[in-house]
């Protein structure tokens, strides 16, 4: 569907705050649109890549003009960005929740595991998105991991330490290697799940990865 902002180029310009305002109520306030917006952006740039993606299509698949991505975005790079932000926040206030339950170190990382190809696996375009097309730029590749994976790897290398404390896991082992063999042996099973093409459970190897790390990390 073609809006009036999607076929007229000066709809392209950002817009005035005033209209913003207008549109959501309060400035920098959200409606559905953001989110359908962000949803578009998934979609889109894992069917044509981030480079070939363009603002109009994301606009398009949204459904709304062209002007109304810039009430929101100030680029297509923003779009990602704040996609892929709002993605990893979920998952990681999801995450905390669950291991919150949990004593075990042991536990909480099968947990953990399960939690990361489960969501990954429930989303076939946002794991693209996260794989392949994140990775294409250095730019968003350090943004994300200073922001995102040094929380993620601090939950997993903490979950580790205590296991050591504790006498579960080897104490000579480092938990930072350890962390990057646990989240680089998951992110390896999501990255041939993405090229595979087939649509099998991914978080059902979540045990299987676990029973090779931990045996690795366990007295």
């Amino acid at each position: 569907m073609q809006s009036a902002g999607h076929r007229s180029g000066a709809a392209k310009k950002p817009v005035p705050a005033s209209t913003a305002k207008a549109e959501n109520g309060t400035p920098g306030g959200k409606s559905d649109k953001y989110q359908r917006i962000l949803d578009a952006a998934i979609a889109v740039i894992a069917e044509k890549g981030f480079f070939t993606a363009r603002i109009s299509d994301i606009a398009e698949r949204a459904d709304v003009a062209d002007g109304t991505v810039y009430l929101y975005f100030k680029s297509k790079e923003d779009i990602l960005m704040k996609a892929i932000n709002a993605a990893f926040d979920g998952f990681m206030r999801h995450a905390l929740t669950e291991l919150a339950k949990i004593e075990s170190p042991e536990k909480q990382l099968r947990r953990l595991a399960y939690l990361h190809l489960e969501a990954m696996g429930s989303n076939r375009n946002a794991a693209k998105v996260f794989q392949m097309e994140l990775r294409q730029s250095t730019r968003f590749l350090e943004e994300f991991s200073h922001d995102h994976m040094v929380e993620y790897f601090a939950l997993v290398r903490e979950a580790i330490r205590r296991g050591q404390h504790d006498g579960t896991f080897r104490a000579e082992l480092s938990d930072k290697v350890a962390a990057n063999c646990f989240f680089g042996s998951l992110d390896e099973m999501v990255t041939s799940w993405v090229l595979s093409g087939e649509d099998y459970p991914l978080a059902h190897a979540a045990e299987h990865v676990c029973d090779v790390i931990l045996k690795g990390l366990e007295k």
